[in-house]
């Protein structure tokens, strides 16, 4: 069960007495069911764009924060001895705390409240990094502290990712769900590439722990901003004026809060199939983003690049990683969820299998770049999915996915990965990733499509299951 809290607070405005959208086109309501769009160009209110905004420059400094432990872990691995497979059980700890604040701050974020009301539990997810951040600086020469403080850093990632993106798509009309989403993940690939230019840059003056207080540089503003724009009566704005357009409010009411048991939001998440074979599909997507990262910058060493190139050349792939999830998020909306992601595989696999022939500083730009068309792309149109599945508990479905998919693949990923490459080599560790994300069409084979322009001649939508 839960609270909801109407829409339409002044009762004397014209749009309390106009039919909904999807009645006015006739259309018949269908639970889990995005209405989609023919559009290309995507029609939203003035704060919806100012959200969009701000959700991206969050998920921007969230990339810089995922980027900054494997760019420096040349120097880490140095400074205090470390092998490759040591040095991936340092990032098996941040992701550990990963899965645990993706999970918490998820169902933190549904019980507290929708739409609005999950800028409150954004804002301390982001507290988190920037306190983390602050002090991994100031304790940097001792390992155990360095250590320790990869735990807050990571409940951080995970708690505020799955906010951000549940306050993007409520901020937004349904119809565009995919476009904002994509356009919002875009901070990931900017983020990527800006990572490694602020780094390379901080390594040529200064100790690699200057890097992180990057973290909070970034965080404090983004804060700030949340809590301005995410307030009450922005988003009733935003809500009269998507049915002025005649399109469809993210959600019925503005914000609802979970009252039933304890576990009633994670019931509500994973009765659904879509969340459940979702979070599988996200694990092997993330567990070989996980394997090229962490190694990336160690491998591009061990040909003999200058540490300045090779840290700059790894972050190669957000210069293009924008285009894919842009494109793939908007047409998502329009060639629906499932066909997105099945192109995105393909491209996925074809990606590692030719980072075998990197081999001086041009292949790796070459190779990289076409990597950043298909990187990032499929987690918006995954997240749109979940999000078009289960809109009341969001926060906890993308909770769940982000927490268990991206921190479970990050703890086995590079542990795995550490061990591969150190006794097969490169050659073996893309083999075996590519292998990995191939392995994805059997979950999206049992993924029930949800935009509905796309299964147009699907005569019933499927049920939960």
């Amino acid at each position: 069960m839960s609270r909801p809290e109407s829409s339409r607070p002044d009762s004397s405005s014209p749009s309390t007495s106009s039919p909904s959208p999807s009645a006015a086109r006739d259309v018949p309501p269908e639970a889990g069911v995005n209405p989609g769009t023919h559009r290309l160009v995507p029609r939203a209110p003035a704060i919806s764009w100012w959200m969009l905004l701000l959700t991206t420059t969050a998920i921007l400094m969230t990339s810089v924060d995922h980027q900054i432990l494997p760019a420096v872990l040349p120097q880490v691995s140095e400074q205090f001895g470390l092998t490759a497979q040591e040095a991936g059980l340092i990032n098996s700890v941040y992701f550990a705390g990963l899965v645990a604040g993706g999970i918490i701050f998820g169902y933190i974020s549904d019980r507290i409240g929708t739409g609005y009301r999950r800028s409150w539990t954004w804002n301390v997810a982001m507290l988190f990094a920037i306190i983390g951040g602050a002090l991994t600086f100031g304790l940097a020469g001792s390992f155990i502290a360095f250590l320790l403080l990869r735990i807050p850093m990571g409940v951080s990632r995970g708690g505020s990712e799955p906010v951000n993106v549940a306050m993007v798509a409520e901020w937004w009309p349904k119809e565009h769900r995919g476009f904002a989403v994509g356009v919002h993940h875009t901070g990931f690939p900017i983020g990527q590439f800006l990572a490694g230019a602020l780094i390379a840059i901080v390594l040529g003056s200064a100790h690699w722990s200057a890097a992180f207080l990057v973290i909070p540089m970034l965080g404090i503003p983004i804060i700030i901003g949340q809590a301005f724009l995410g307030r009450k009566k922005h988003q009733a704005t935003v809500y009269r004026k998507i049915e002025e357009m005649d399109l469809t409010p993210p959600l019925e009411e503005l914000s609802t809060r979970s009252d039933g048991s304890f576990w009633a939001p994670v019931k509500e998440a994973l009765r659904h199939k879509n969340v459940r074979w979702a979070v599988v599909l996200c694990f092997l997507f993330l567990w070989g983003e996980a394997g090229v990262v962490t190694f990336l910058t160690t491998q591009l060493r061990g040909l003999g690049m200058d540490v300045s190139d090779a840290i700059l050349v790894s972050g190669a792939s957000g210069l293009t990683g924008w285009i894919g999830q842009v494109v793939w998020g908007t047409l998502s909306d329009r060639l629906g969820r499932k066909f997105a992601i099945a192109f995105l595989i393909i491209g996925w696999v074809g990606s590692l299998l030719a980072m075998i022939f990197i081999h001086d500083l041009t292949t790796a730009w070459i190779i990289l770049l076409v990597w950043g068309l298909f990187r990032n792309a499929p987690f918006p149109v995954v997240y749109a999915l979940l999000v078009d599945s289960v809109p009341k508990a969001a926060g906890t479905a993308l909770g769940i996915m982000i927490g268990v998919a991206l921190g479970v693949s990050g703890i086995f990923a590079s542990a795995v990965s550490g061990i591969v490459i150190t006794q097969l080599g490169f050659t073996w560790h893309y083999l075996v990733l590519a292998a990995i994300c191939l392995v994805g069409f059997i979950p999206l084979a049992r993924i029930t499509e949800t935009v509905r322009v796309a299964r147009k001649h699907t005569p019933e939508p499927a049920a939960p299951a």
